[in-house]
């Protein structure tokens, strides 16, 4: 499903505007996105929690050279699926 199709299904189900339910998804996406920036976390009872995922700094290897390299320390969203989305 792509976005404009999320939003019509949107807009269908609680009856706005194709803008206006684009709107709110656009605002949800951004209240998402600063959350986690900020180091919290959302959770959706049922349906899941978005949360900020750290990984530790680590070696790996070139695999063209064979080269040692420092793969440095990152963080990035994660979401944990709920009760009602396991098992789909």
């Amino acid at each position: 499903m792509t976005k404009a199709e999320f939003v019509a299904s949107v807009a269908e189900k609680t009856g706005l505007t194709k803008a206006a339910s684009a709107e709110a998804v656009d605002a949800f996406v951004c209240t998402v996105t600063e959350v986690l920036k900020g180091g919290d976390k959302i959770s959706f009872p049922g349906f899941g929690t978005f949360s900020v995922s750290e990984r530790a700094a680590r070696k790996g290897r070139n695999p063209q050279t064979g080269a040692e390299l420092q793969i440095a320390a990152s963080k990035s969203g994660k979401f944990a699926a709920g009760k009602d989305l396991k098992g789909l």
